[in-house]
């Protein structure tokens, strides 16, 4: 199989010849730490044999941004939303917020997603590879909401004080992103992952009825804009999602995943939970991957396609991604175990 059959078989809940062995995001990092002269992490998708390379619509190439200033990494991005660069590369967002009234949102005009440079970048990776699976990786409506109010910790008092201003709110990053994933899509993404955190290990961050209420509805909508459009949907989630697993699988779905390793979230209970309808990715410890030994991610990994790989679809990955943490060393060791040891039948 080539990569790219390998990654649609264990979507479609079918056994391929191995364990596909992808990530959501590499940090450059790594990439470089690696391979030196890599320019994004493809290149190092590409040295490794991995399965599937990424394109994230959340993080931003210098001439994609209004900067405000630069010396100090703040930024406004696609949304109008101020952001802030750290020593990591993932931005986060920063007062003062983007809308804050009513007024505020109603004014307020999102982006345009024909024009993003994320449809070029698709046709691009589509052309260098194509025999391995194209993913994009974006959100449905509570990450951008979040950009937009300069931080979570304020869309989190919008669901407990105006409820009906927070889903609106919402619902700009999901019409958003209904209509920029079908044409990712037409332009040659097979996969998309939906990045949204609901979750922490303790379980949901909102109660299941605001879940239900608010945030679930966008959701459905963006899953169904994927299905309909002909690619797989991977949800991302941090934490226990126990409490709410069942509205997500309910929306159409093909993955869970990538997966943190927290107690109640073992991938083979997630099988017999869902028997024949859900593909799961991850899970290796981040935590593992920065800390351990080359020994016990060789071990860690063996476990996975032992107790997970062997009893279901797997793509076996980090529980996150790859951070600046991890020790490129580490990752290495998780690659080539899985890419020596997961060939079916897993022994």
């Amino acid at each position: 199989m080539t990569s790219r059959e390998r990654v649609i078989a264990t979507l479609q809940h079918r056994q391929a010849d191995r364990v596909p062995v992808a990530e959501m995001w590499i940090d450059p990092k790594i990439v470089r730490a690696v391979v030196p002269e890599a320019r994004d992490s493809n290149d190092l998708v590409a040295h490794l044999d991995l399965d599937m390379v990424t394109v994230l619509t959340m993080i931003y190439d210098s001439d994609e941004v209004e900067w405000v200033d630069r010396a100090n990494g703040l930024f406004r991005d696609k949304w109008g939303a101020l952001q802030h660069l750290t020593q990591e590369a993932i931005p986060v967002p920063t007062l003062p917020a983007r809308i804050e009234t009513d007024d505020d949102l109603a004014r307020y005009t999102p982006p345009d997603p024909s024009r993003s440079p994320v449809l070029e970048k698709v046709r691009q990776l589509r052309a260098r590879f194509p025999d391995k699976a194209v993913a994009v990786v974006g959100e449905s409506g509570w990450a951008p909401a979040a950009f937009l109010r300069g931080g979570i910790e304020n869309l989190f008092m919008d669901l407990a004080l105006r409820p009906q201003f927070a889903k609106d709110l919402m619902g700009i990053g999901a019409a958003y992103y209904a209509e920029l994933f079908p044409l990712a899509i037409a332009a040659g993404a097979d996969v998309v992952f939906l990045g949204d955190d609901y979750s922490d290990k303790t379980g949901p961050m909102m109660s299941p009825a605001i879940f239900e209420e608010l945030i679930l509805p966008h959701d459905a909508a963006v899953v169904a804009s994927i299905k309909t459009a002909g690619a797989f949907c991977i949800k991302h989630t941090d934490g226990d999602i126990r409490k709410i697993m069942d509205w997500l699988v309910g929306t159409g779905l093909d993955a869970l995943g990538p997966l943190e390793d927290v107690p109640g979230m073992e991938m083979d209970r997630i099988f017999e939970r869902y028997p024949g309808r859900i593909t799961v990715m991850g899970n290796m410890s981040v935590d593992l991957l920065s800390r351990g030994t080359v020994e016990q991610v060789e071990a860690a990994t063996r476990k996975l396609l032992r107790e997970v790989s062997a009893k279901g679809p797997h793509i076996l990955s980090s529980g996150n991604t790859i951070a600046s943490s991890v020790k490129p060393e580490n990752y290495l060791a998780m690659v080539r175990t899985a890419q020596a040891c997961g060939r079916y039948p897993i022994d």
